[in-house]
């Protein structure tokens, strides 16, 4: 039953593609939009969107489809999957060739086999054993930024979409800024550690509250094979002005 719901599900993102021209250009590159986000309940614009953890511009397609006048911009540490980004998503996206965390500097990146797996974090066991094909393979010497020196002055709305392999919390740190301007968070988080020492998805949103948004919904909850809770897509809205004396 399981695996027939999973197949059904394909078939659905397959068909939603090939009568979506926008999607059908990633088709061309072999990358499939994530289709998904469409049941994910968003504003109806927003004047910039800020995609971390891009990987193949997956989400990026589904951004310029649903917000056609946004600006568009991707971070993502491994080069051959961010210029594939600039291809597939077309001209005008801007792409950051560096991985979002708390600072600027250099890191290691844990490369995975599935290479939308990897993480600044080792890849733990739990991770490889539920989604079997993520183990690491190399890894890789990549540059870190944080959002609020490369992302600078954004016009708002903004949504910010992050999609980082539990470096989730590091990701807001170099953001504190940018959060002000930012309208939506789209974060997916997990409730089980599946990178070592990743923070989990109370830690999440603990912060964003402190920051003045709420958790206003959860979306494509993936389970593992005991039945229990892995990850979902969690949607922050801005709630109230963040605290003046935040730290």
């Amino acid at each position: 039953m399981r695996s027939a719901r999973r197949h059904l599900a394909r078939v659905r993102k397959l068909l939603l593609i090939l009568r979506t021209p926008d999607y059908r250009r990633g088709l061309r590159f072999g990358v499939a939009a994530a289709t998904e986000h469409h049941r994910t309940p968003l504003a109806t614009t927003y004047a910039t969107v800020v995609d971390v953890g891009a990987s193949h511009g997956q989400f990026a397609l589904v951004a310029r489809h649903r917000f056609p006048g946004a600006r568009l911009i991707c971070v993502e540490p491994q080069p051959t999957a961010a210029r594939l980004i600039e291809r597939v998503a077309g001209s005008g996206v801007e792409v950051i060739t560096a991985a979002a965390g708390a600072r600027d500097g250099e890191a290691t990146l844990h490369v995975a086999a599935a290479d939308d797996s990897s993480s600044l974090l080792p890849i733990g066991e739990r991770q490889v054993r539920e989604f079997p094909g993520t183990h690491e393979v190399a890894t890789l010497a990549v540059p870190l930024v944080a959002l609020d020196r490369v992302v600078v002055a954004p016009r708002g709305p903004v949504l910010l979409k992050i999609d980082v392999q539990g470096g989730e919390l590091a990701v807001l740190l170099g953001a504190e800024r940018l959060l002000d301007a930012v309208a939506t968070v789209l974060v997916e988080c997990s409730f089980a550690e599946l990178y070592a020492g990743q923070p989990l998805a109370d830690d999440v949103v603990a912060f964003l509250r402190d920051r003045g948004f709420r958790l206003a919904g959860a979306f494509g909850q993936v389970a593992g094979r005991d039945g229990a809770a892995l990850q979902a897509d969690l949607v922050f809205e801005r709630d109230r002005p963040a605290s003046p004396d935040r730290p």
